[in-house]
């Protein structure tokens, strides 16, 4: 496309949206060129493909299978199938019988439910293999025969079948929280007349559990065809040769004859506004949603600059009307407790669009609620945005188009697949960020702040409402039945609602500039490729310049203490300490409060926080390359000058009691509570938060702790990992760090929470709606921490994972999954290892027994030579990849100065030096069977209870 063209018809394109023309009375325009480095194509029986070579990570590769199929397609009789049958590819397919398949793959690293997995929704199922080493042919090769076996030759054996019903029905009693029920029970109001209505894609219990096995084969060989289908493959390979293969192996797959048509279900409008309502015992908040409908643009349009357009409008509105509703929960007395808004799908469907408010409120306060979000809505669409946040907004989006313009050569390859995956199924555009961000860069200033509200007026309407209000179900909290909600929002139309006044200041973020110190000697780093500089002040900084991204610095400042030097078992202070975080952050910096300093940063990607943890306290901050000077001035005041904003702070303390009251009841924050007592003897620093507790939190002392922790700079090591020049940096360092106050103390950890000892059960019951069983068992002990016991820990953790796969989820059906957790500490020389899962009360104990049997044989026999492969070569791949993140070597400088070990030189040789008779020597002296600490919640429906 000729980009002359954009600006001329700017204003046309503009108003065939915000009228929504339809899409044959619109102006005609070509659709976007399609990104000149994808390889693109539709074969002659239908199916389309994306071939994309990328180097980034190096040497690898994404498969991905995009299928326009959901349980949208799913006849009553077969609610569930399309799910099931997303399982089921990974339990045999023609050209690997039975388990080969995830067998070869974990082989070569390729590690399921990490880089091996899939979902399904209503409309999409997609399938991906993550991270595929390219260096070896054959592995490429037979990535592919995988996706072609998912494409059109699963096998779908009777006994696999079987075996995998018990699983899916423990995954529906895993997700069959409040939030399900709530889905279950709102989505089929909210889209009465539509087939949406009652197509969850976990389907029905009754059809997973006996649907006949010619059924999903049916549904397969029905639904699962080229017309369909689409290939991804992004990475680090020869792209026309992957291009001809493609089109080679999929080029064979026969379009079926008389094939069913494949039918985008429309959602029926509604002139009188539809109220759906749900309480429920274990919801944890009050919630409305406010749906004005609206057709979605044509998908032969999204396509061209008008999708684009559309884009731009909805990422700027979404921003400044977000921005408000920040603005209003810092203030006490908000209406609703957090608010959001945007303009795309309505809810789950393809075939609706609709401009989407949701407040959350307090317990009995969904009236306030509902006005609150409603008046936001009322206010723009009486006076619209004001020209300033329009460009606040503006310089947001060009700045985050930059970013990814200058990180064009760094772009990951799962990022690829995934924009990609999005065009197949939803179509739109994908010309390249070149020319998105041209387009960008001429959109923004030929479109102005009119022309926004125009737009944002053209969304908000009573037309086609919908509105869904949701909340726990206790005594004492009521809601208003539909012709009260609908009051309250003719109520909020006859307001006086005045305009909003943006107030924006023009100071400086720094109002006193600081005195520079110096940088007093520089030395080359004994390892890792660093530079290690000492400053005037006596903090010490470690510089590592990486080529991986090409716009972004980061920066961690860490220092040994944390709150091990504070009294842990001193329960009001242990409230500040929990909370510290969090309410640090309420108040801005300097003389900007949180909103104030929202607005200054505005079009600057940057940022800063502090954080205090049990062994440390640290300040993270990062930048693009631009922002460099305002990174270093939110460090500076970081360190010398939070600002205080008792407001915010009073705001916050009624959120969070009003999140807490209900969440304190759910079975979650329960076992989570009952785990954090057992694991730690009533620690009041670990225990869970109550509603209770909030109004105990002293704001002063919070602050007073924050000042401690970050007034001695020279206690500090700052550590600079990313996309700068070393010169560059050093009279930024030198004019915000080593103006730093400083003195010549030097801190040590304190005494750290230790888990309980002993052989410890927890066991209770706990009236559920939905009956489900929860048990955690946690292993623990003392023992030297260095690189090899702590890579022996983690393949002991994945090995498990493995082996809890195969018996506790396929072989016993009872349970969706078993999760494994190692924990190593370099602080104490403490360790921990963990297992946990859901499952129906009835096989509670059994699975129990069995879950720790397999970790005995495990721990007494050493590995199999099988498991033990595969994990050590996945370890192998992800160290490699790692090599090439700013985040990685951020940690590894970090802890190698902190003096607990360095983790990277030497890793490979260490762990290829690590056999199963290492791990047998290893585990058997971990696990002697002294401290074992085992919770188990078991889910009894109430009226059972009683």
């Amino acid at each position: 496309m000729n980009l002359r063209m954009v600006k001329s018809g700017l204003v046309l394109a503009f108003l065939a949206i915000a009228q929504w023309v339809p899409a044959q009375q619109a102006p005609q325009m070509e659709a976007l060129p399609i990104d000149p480095n994808v390889r693109y194509g539709v074969l002659d029986n239908g199916l389309t493909y994306y071939v994309r070579h990328n180097e980034t990570p190096k040497n690898r590769a994404e498969f991905h299978i995009a299928q326009k199929v959901g349980s949208i397609l799913e006849n009553e009789d077969q609610r569930g199938l399309a799910h099931f049958l997303e399982h089921m590819a990974f339990n045999g397919t023609e050209h690997f019988p039975g388990k080969t398949m995830l067998n070869y793959l974990e082989n070569n690293g390729i590690k399921f439910g990490v880089d091996l997995n899939a979902y399904t929704g209503f409309d999409e199922t997609v399938y991906r293999i993550s991270n595929v080493p390219t260096q070896n042919q054959n592995l490429v090769d037979s990535c592919l025969l995988v996706l072609y076996d998912w494409a059109c030759a699963i096998s779908l054996n009777d006994k696999d079948i079987d075996e995998e019903r018990g699983v899916i029905h423990e995954e529906w009693r895993t997700r069959a929280d409040a939030d399900w029920r709530t889905w279950e029970a709102t989505v089929p109001v909210m889209f009465e007349g539509s087939q949406y209505a009652n197509r969850m894609p976990i389907g029905t219990m009754e059809v997973v559990m006996n649907f006949p096995y010619q059924a999903l084969r049916d549904y397969y060989h029905k639904w699962y065809r080229p017309d369909q289908q689409g290939i991804i493959v992004i990475g680090d390979f020869d792209a026309d040769k992957m291009e001809a293969q493609i089109k080679e192996l999929f080029g064979k797959i026969k379009m079926p004859e008389n094939a069913a048509e494949r039918i985008y279900y429309n959602v029926p409008d509604n002139k009188e506004p539809i109220f759906a309502f749900h309480k429920d015992k274990e919801a944890a908040y009050t919630r409305v949603d406010i749906y004005m409908k609206h057709d979605p643009m044509p998908r032969e349009m999204r396509g061209t600059i008008n999708g684009a357009i559309t884009d731009y409008m909805n990422g700027v509105v979404g921003i400044m009307f977000n921005n408000r509703i920040t603005e209003i929960t810092q203030k006490p007395d908000a209406p609703f407790i957090a608010g959001a808004i945007f303009d795309g799908d309505f809810f789950v469907s393809k075939t609706k669009s609709a401009f989407t408010l949701i407040a959350v409120g307090k317990d009995n306060g969904a009236i306030d609620a509902i006005k609150g979000i409603m008046r936001e809505a009322e206010r723009i669409d009486r006076y619209g945005f004001t020209a300033s946040e329009y460009d606040r907004a503006r310089a947001t989006m060009l700045s985050n188009y930059e970013n990814l313009y200058k990180e064009r050569n760094n772009r990951k390859n799962v990022d690829y697949a995934e924009e990609y995956i999005r065009h197949f199924i939803d179509g739109g555009y994908i010309p390249g960020i070149e020319m998105e961000y041209n387009l960008i860069k001429q959109m923004s200033p030929a479109i102005t702040v009119d022309m926004v509200n125009q737009y944002v007026k053209s969304l908000i309407s009573e037309d086609n409402m919908v509105i869904s209000l949701t909340g726990p179900d206790k005594e004492g909290v009521t809601y208003p039945d539909k012709a009260q909600v609908l009051a309250a929002i003719k109520e909020v139309e006859a307001e006086e609602v005045a305009p909003y006044v943006d107030k924006v200041s023009n100071e400086p973020l720094i109002s006193k500039e600081p005195v520079a110190g110096k940088v007093t000697k520089s030395t080359a780093g004994k390892k890792f490729g660093t530079t290690e500089w000492t400053l005037s002040n006596g903090a010490k900084v470690v510089l590592k310049p990486t080529d991986f991204k090409s716009d972004e610095i980061t920066m961690l400042a860490v220092s040994k203490g944390g709150y091990s030097l504070y009294n842990t078992s001193d329960p009001t202070l242990a409230l500040d300490l929990k909370s510290l975080n969090e309410v640090v952050e309420l108040g801005g910096l300097g003389q900007f409060g949180k909103t104030d300093l929202m607005k200054v940063l505005a079009g600057k990607q940057v940022s800063s926080s502090f954080s205090l943890s049990e062994a440390q306290e640290s300040v993270f901050a990062s930048c693009a390359t631009k922002d460099l000077e305002t990174m270093m001035q939110l460090v500076y005041l970081t360190f010398t000058d939070l600002h205080r904003d008792d407001e915010a702070f009073a705001a916050w303390k009624e959120q969070s009691k009003a999140a807490l009251v209900n969440y304190a009841n759910t079975p979650q924050y329960i076992f989570s509570d009952s785990l954090s007592a057992t694991l730690y003897n009533h620690n009041p620093l670990r225990r869970q938060m109550k509603a209770e507790d909030i109004d105990q939190i002293s704001y002063d002392r919070i602050l007073q702790i924050a000042k401690e922790r970050t007034a001695n700079a020279a206690d500090y090591t700052f550590i600079f990992v990313g996309s700068f020049n070393t010169d560059s940096l050093k009279p930024y360092v030198e004019k915000y760090i080593a103006s730093l106050p400083a003195n010549k103390n030097r801190e040590k950890v304190g005494k750290l929470i230790e888990t309980q000892k002993g052989i410890i059960n927890n066991n209770y019951n706990q009236p559920m709606e939905t009956a489900k069983s929860t048990v955690y068992a946690i292993y623990s002990g003392d023992q030297k921490y260095d690189l090899r016991n702590y890579l022996m820990l983690s393949i002991l953790d994945q090995v498990m994972d493995i082996v809890y796969t195969e018996t506790i989820r396929e072989e016993e059906g009872g349970t969706y999954g078993v999760g494994t957790m190692a924990d190593f500490s370099p602080v104490d020389n403490s360790w921990l290892f963990l297992f946990g899962f859901d499952t129906n009360p009835q096989d509670e104990k059994r699975l129990t027994k069995r879950a720790h049997a397999e970790l005995m044989k495990v721990v007494n026999e050493g590995p199999r030579e099988k498991d033990f492969a595969k994990v050590k070569e996945y370890m192998l791949k992800k160290h490699a990849q790692n090599q090439r993140e700013n985040s990685y070597w951020r940690e590894i400088i970090r802890s190698n100065e902190l003096g607990y070990g360095d983790n990277d030189t030497n890793y490979e040789e260490t762990l290829n030096s690590i056999t199963i008779d290492d791990m047998k020597a290893f585990t058997k002296k971990l696990f002697d069977g002294k401290n074992i600490i085992e919770v188990t919640m078991t889910g009894v429906v109430e009226n059972e209870a009683k």
